[in-house]
């Protein structure tokens, strides 16, 4: 398996390039020069199988020669080492929680296949690797505990002031070795462009070994592609529509090409906050990136989504129109259905699980099938929120120990020469 960037199809690298390099020179994203298909007879047999046996799978054929089979086994079993429960809302909707890994967000699958797939390797290497990543809030938890004893690498996460959860920000700013986390006077978008202009600096790349973590990473992206199995090993071969709450869209776009594999989501439901340029695509033809706006589901707060690079690659526009529906809504719609679906279901949503099920809602309007919401993050990360809808204590124990560290990080204004300068400091 070769890997081309979307700003060049003769581009060839392998998995192993893309996943050091993270970003295509020309500002492009690698994506796969194929991708495979799995037997026709695949979900017949699903309901026998187990996550880590359809990972393997599913993955072999994108990591090419790059991991050998007891490699890549390894770093599945690591990765994979939590359940995705499907929890019932309501007679035909369903919760599957993504977030039982150790930062309680979805984004602990790929951070931890990203960062043991680097550490395998950079295993013989003798200069570190230094991995750059943009947070909104969920990735820069799970790459800092992904990363926080990997050998050989070290992490510098940029997230933006005054902008994430103080869990998340607990998250980020209290590892003791490997990261080194920078607080942006500015917005994600701001964070994720300044990681962009070093990934661009030939004079920086010449100096510095650096990768992403972001889902503009192969390695981040594509294991995400798993879980959106784990619905059919319990319902079988039936059609779901599965609704993925959204900010940069590298979920949606894992589901995408999984659904390219043979995978049958019969719809997939992209849910938005206000952030909504994916949705108005989706609606009007147009896209049209906006500045953005600050929202209780702040991981989703994106107004330029890298992975739409990716989405337009994968299908035409039009086509695009067809496999995503897309709805936005606004924060008191969002707190609104969390105290609903409490109250009547017993079920607490997050802020971006909420987003999720309002699209999914909107979607079926009729009770035909079965749909699934992504709960891409546990609600104790949104607690100034969370008070809104119950006082029940919902912290888990490891995250109550986590709020009594202190905090260490370096604040910094949206100035690219100071964070080069930072970085080969």
């Amino acid at each position: 398996m070769k890997y081309y960037s979307t700003k060049n199809k003769n581009l060839r690298k392998s998995f192993r390039e893309a996943v050091i390099e993270g970003l295509p020179a020309d500002n492009g994203l690698f994506m796969p020069e194929r991708i495979p298909q799995l037997p026709k007879d695949y979900f017949d047999n699903i309901q026998g199988k187990n996550i880590q046996e359809i990972a393997f799978g599913v993955l072999k054929p994108f990591v090419g020669e790059d991991l050998n089979d007891e490699q890549l086994k390894y770093i599945i079993q690591k990765t994979f080492s939590f359940d995705f429960p499907l929890q019932k809302i309501n007679d035909n909707k369903f919760a599957m929680e993504l977030f039982h890994g150790p930062s309680y967000a979805f984004k602990d699958v790929g951070a931890t296949f990203l960062a043991l797939c680097l550490e395998e390797f950079f295993k013989e290497e003798k200069e570190k690797c230094t991995i750059l990543v943009a947070t909104s809030g969920d990735t820069g938890g799970a790459v800092a505990a992904a990363f926080s004893k990997v050998e050989n690498i070290e992490v510098v996460i940029l997230y933006p002031s005054g902008k994430v959860s103080e869990l998340q920000e607990k998250q980020l700013t209290t590892f003791d070795q490997n990261v080194k986390a920078l607080e942006i006077e500015g917005n994600f978008d701001d964070c994720q462009q300044l990681v962009k202009e070093a990934f661009l600096d030939s004079d920086l790349r010449d100096k510095l070994n650096i990768s992403s973590a972001n889902s503009i990473n192969v390695a981040r992206f594509l294991p995400q592609m798993v879980y959106y199995f784990a619905p059919f090993i319990k319902f079988g071969n039936a059609p779901l529509t599965i609704a993925v709450p959204s900010g940069n869209y590298g979920n949606l776009t894992a589901g995408l090409i999984a659904q390219k594999m043979g995978l049958p989501v019969k719809q997939f439901v992209a849910g938005a906050n206000r952030n909504d340029v994916v949705p108005r695509f989706l609606n009007t033809g147009n896209y049209e990136p906006k500045a953005t706006i600050q929202t209780i589901s702040n991981a989703m707060d994106v107004g330029n989504p890298s992975n739409f690079q990716r989405m337009i690659d994968l299908f035409s526009e039009e086509e695009i129109r067809e496999k995503i529906k897309g709805f936005a809504f606004s924060d008191e719609a969002t707190l609104e259905i969390m105290k609903k679906v409490f109250t009547e279901n017993d079920y607490l949503l997050d802020p971006h699980g909420a987003v999720g099920y309002l699209a999914l809602a909107e979607f079926m309007k009729t009770p035909e099938g079965k749909g699934i919401v992504l709960e891409t993050a546990h609600p104790c990360k949104f607690m100034d929120v969370v008070k809104k809808v119950t006082n029940k204590d919902i912290l888990p124990e490891s995250a109550e120990a986590l709020m009594q560290k202190e905090m260490k990080s370096v604040k910094m204004k949206v100035d690219y020469e100071g964070f080069k300068e930072f970085l080969l400091g």
